[in-house]
């Protein structure tokens, strides 16, 4: 009896110090963009360390690496990017880095919503902010643990585990959001925001979105488009009028001016806010834009 105590005592003593061991060494994982810096963090627990590269309101069409940033990946175990022509950046990133590791793309599997963009003449692209749909979320959830579970066997129960947690998080925030916006009629469910980051919100809970910006926050819309979204609002009598962390709230302080419509605050599209902010998680940034959306539409009724 004796022994058999003796041995389990060691196998909780091995353990314990594994575990240990792997707290302090954990797997160095790169992303592009704080999204997916939480999401990570959230599954990996401190079984990762996370460098983020486009940090809370950071512009990630707009992003220029650094050397710091290629030693940063250089040195990580493990790559995750969004995919779908986000990070038009990181295939250069990687290369100067050297860095020959795994490359894991969170939007693996989820169809990506095509549209028209208007600053190319009508081109048909592909929209990269899948994230904005909540049942996209849960795959990039599913993507990541994956990934992580690769690069560390060890972990993957704990990721599996964490994965599953977060994901029923995200399932009830998800019946939150739809009986909000199926509280306000499909007629009104209208809304202006800087540039086309809402594409998969509006597919998924029936908003028409509108935006001066085309797909990135470089683009440069035209007088014919400002005017034209001016005059829609007036017509149809949008109320839901917002600006984003990311982009320069000018051009919607213009359209608000000139439509007579009040600015219904600041949304956050692509990338989360400050610790201290509205928006510090995924799940906060829904929260967040959903209840300011709202409230704005429902002017409106």
């Amino acid at each position: 009896m004796l022994t058999c105590k003796r041995i389990i005592f060691s196998i909780l003593a091995l353990l314990l110090i594994s575990g240990a061991a792997r707290a302090e060494n954990p797997v160095r994982v790169v992303t592009s963009f704080s999204v997916l810096g939480d999401m990570i963090r959230n599954i990996g627990g401190n079984r990762v360390d996370v460098t983020v590269l486009v940090g809370p309101d950071g512009d990630v069409h707009a992003y220029e690496p650094t050397p710091a940033a290629a030693r940063s990946v250089s040195e990580a175990g493990l790559v995750i990017v969004n995919g779908l022509g986000l990070e038009g950046w990181v295939d250069r990133l990687i290369k100067a880095s050297g860095y020959k590791g795994e490359v894991a793309v969170a939007s693996t599997g989820i169809k990506p919503r095509k549209m028209e963009d208007r600053e190319k003449n009508g081109e048909i692209v592909t929209d990269p902010h899948a994230w904005q749909d909540l049942d996209n979320g849960r795959v990039y959830i599913d993507n990541i643990a994956e990934a992580l579970a690769a690069a560390d066997a060890a972990g993957a129960t704990a990721y599996k585990a964490q994965a599953q947690a977060y994901t029923a998080k995200l399932a009830e925030l998800n019946v939150w959001v739809k009986a909000q916006f199926a509280a306000i009629p499909e007629q009104k469910r209208r809304m202006i925001t800087s540039h086309d980051a809402f594409g998969y919100l509006g597919g998924a809970y029936g908003i028409e979105i509108l935006s001066p910006m085309g797909l990135s926050t470089e683009s440069e819309p035209s007088a014919r488009i400002v005017k034209d979204l001016i005059r829609q609002i007036r017509e149809e009598k949008i109320t839901a009028v917002f600006i984003e962390n990311i982009s320069d709230p000018r051009m919607i302080q213009q359209i608000s001016r000139e439509s007579g419509v009040t600015i219904g605050g600041e949304l956050y599209s692509d990338a989360l806010s400050k610790p201290e902010g509205p928006a510090p998680t995924y799940i906060d940034m829904f929260n967040n834009n959903v209840s300011k959306i709202v409230a704005a539409m429902k002017k409106s009724l």
